[in-house]
């Protein structure tokens, strides 16, 4: 995988995961859809993407910064 590319998913996976476990937006969302039952195990999804994405753009800075 190219680093740029990894670098874009890893910031941009970071914005969707931190606004929605800091914000309310898939609560309201899933309250309009009529899946509210589902926000009690939002958590359980939510903070490890938010770690793994978190990782993903450390480690492509990383590796952009040894020059690979």
């Amino acid at each position: 995988m190219k680093q740029s590319t990894l670098l874009k998913t890893g910031i941009i996976g970071t914005l969707v995961a931190s606004l929605c476990c800091f914000t309310p937006v898939l609560v309201v969302l899933l309250g309009a859809l009529g899946l509210a039952a589902w926000v009690g195990h939002l958590d359980a999804v939510l903070m490890p993407a938010l770690v793994f994405f978190l990782g993903l753009t450390i480690y492509a800075l990383l590796k952009k910064d040894k020059g690979e």
